[in-house]
């Protein structure tokens, strides 16, 4: 007698889908997303508003572009956070137009007390969002959290990665 056995691979989302416990008409994503999920979902229409409303500078293009290949961007974001919705869109569409490869940006939403499962927020004691920590070589040479010291997030990361 020969049995054949088939298996069924289910694909597991990285993230979760949750109410927000603020506004739960609203959802949070709580997890490993990317920029699409967040450009294609009609919940989080401030993506593209804010993606389309940026114009960085040539010289932070140009900074941006020189190290496209040697960092790697590790980002916390909240998609309930009013931060978060200001500059994650623009710090995706700065990594656009400099020809950053989508694989240097490792992207990870929290919830509101600022965790997610695993606890990778923990590990790199994330306790305010957007925080934007450059990685070179696997060690991190810096982060911008929220608006920066200087209130510009992206010369600040400019400065980072120079």
């Amino acid at each position: 007698m020969i049995f054949f056995m088939t298996s069924v691979a289910v694909a597991q989302t990285p993230y979760a889908t949750i109410n927000d416990p603020k506004h739960p008409q609203q959802k949070i994503l709580v997890g490993t997303i990317t920029q699409y999920i967040l450009q294609n979902d009609p919940s989080f229409s401030w993506y593209g508003i804010n993606y389309k409303g940026y114009s960085p500078s040539a010289q932070l293009l140009n900074t941006i572009e020189a190290c496209k290949d040697s960092i790697q961007y590790v980002v916390f974001a909240g998609t309930w956070c009013e931060d978060s919705q200001f500059i994650i869109p623009r710090f995706f569409s700065l990594l656009e137009k400099s020809g950053v490869a989508d694989n240097h940006v490792s992207f990870f939403a929290v919830d509101r007390d600022k965790k997610i499962p695993g606890n990778i927020a923990s590990a790199f004691k994330i306790t305010n969002v957007p925080t934007i920590i450059a990685m070179k070589s696997g060690i991190e040479i810096g982060r911008v959290v929220e608006y920066g010291k200087n209130g510009n997030w992206d010369e600040d990361l400019g400065r980072l990665v120079k």
